[in-house]
């Protein structure tokens, strides 16, 4: 049997205003004047002149504020590779990605399109990257996602969801500044907070599991109850725990898989644009029959910040429409196999699916 090498975030900065040395973090790694620095900046923060000067930019340095209001594409990723070959002299330093999993996914996807030829649809799937990208750094604004430590990009592309897997896809420098999630929106917070339990769920009740995954896993799962059950928590503390839950969430999936509501919701995005986040919730929500208590808590947490999911999202849509899903959720191999089994294909039909569907 061979073990899976997994590369690890080899240097992490954590602490309320870290955020400040971001600059002297940098500065050696810039290669010379003409290699800038490209941050890929959530447009959230557009007027937020407190952040947003903070960032120094020297030489021919750049920001370039992208909405998250979708999920990430192929078809971007390979527009702000061009438009960045465009603005520069050399092929950059590094890129700087700051904003939720949305942006965080992008920076990776960029930074490893920058050295790799062709389209970036080309290398969605497992180890597929020849090249090592280019410097890459992830500041996350918002918890829970795990994008900031994970070895994938997902992006959505021509033809499925799935996202680049490979030793070069995770960053060389992650800045976990609590600071920066302050403001974000409560359900906002919420679906991104439920993307790391429901993380936690699926590698721990799946077949994948094993010591590593589960020791990331148990501890991501109780700082989640604390943030999302208990009162006494500070603001701060809830900030600061959920961003290692995230962490940690994130670090359970290296060594294991996801499961069944993040196979279904990839064919959600896939067909309908639903967010990750608010996708994965939507699905799990019907999932008792897989995770049973999973499931139960999760409720239990719905009710305790009163969350209204989006009901019938599937209710108008055509047979066409739910073939699509469905064929998008079971090629997704690992996860199934993860949640159910090597013989997961006797339990998961397509009719099995179109019923779980058709409750959303």
């Amino acid at each position: 049997m061979s073990h899976k090498n997994f590369p690890m975030v080899p240097r992490v900065i954590f602490g309320k205003g870290s955020f400040n040395q971001l600059n002297e973090i940098l500065a050696p790694k810039r290669l010379n004047m003409n290699a800038p620095f490209i941050f890929l900046v959530d447009d959230v923060f557009k007027g937020n002149t407190s952040m947003i000067s903070r960032i120094s930019l020297s030489y021919d340095d750049k920001i370039i504020f992208i909405s998250a209001e979708e999920e990430p594409k192929t078809t971007q990723v390979d527009e702000l590779v061009e438009d960045i070959i465009l603005m520069t002299k050399e092929r950059p330093s590094g890129i700087i990605g700051i904003g939720g999993g949305t942006l965080l996914d992008l920076a990776k996807a960029v930074a490893i399109m920058l050295t790799n030829d062709g389209e970036s649809k080309d290398y969605q799937g497992w180890d597929l990257v020849k090249n090592r990208a280019i410097y890459h750094v992830g500041i996350p604004t918002i918890s829970g996602t795990g994008a900031e430590v994970s070895r994938t990009t997902v992006l959505t592309g021509p033809d499925r969801k799935l996202g680049i897997n490979s030793d070069y896809t995770p960053f060389d420098q992650v800045i976990l500044d609590s600071e920066l999630t302050q403001g974000v929106e409560h359900e906002q917070w919420f679906y991104t907070g439920m993307d790391c339990y429901i993380h936690c769920i699926e590698s721990l009740n799946g077949s994948y599991l094993n010591s590593f995954s589960q020791s990331y896993g148990e501890m991501a799962y109780q700082l989640c109850k604390e943030v999302f059950l208990e009162n006494n928590l500070s603001e701060i503390e809830s900030r600061e725990k959920l961003m290692m839950a995230s962490w940690h969430g994130g670090m359970s999936i290296a060594y294991s898989q996801v499961g069944v509501a993040h196979a279904m919701s990839y064919g959600l995005a896939y067909l309908l644009g639903t967010k990750h986040g608010i996708g994965n919730c939507i699905v799990f929500d019907h999932l008792e029959e897989f995770y049973p208590e999973g499931v139960k808590l999760f409720k239990q947490m719905k009710e305790r910040h009163n969350i209204e999911l989006p009901q019938g999202i599937c209710t108008n849509l055509s047979d066409h429409d739910f073939d699509v899903m469905i064929k998008i959720a079971m090629s997704l191999t690992p996860l199934w196999e993860n949640a159910l089994g090597k013989n997961w294909q006797k339990i998961i039909t397509n009719e099995k699916l179109k019923s779980l569907y058709k409750k959303m």
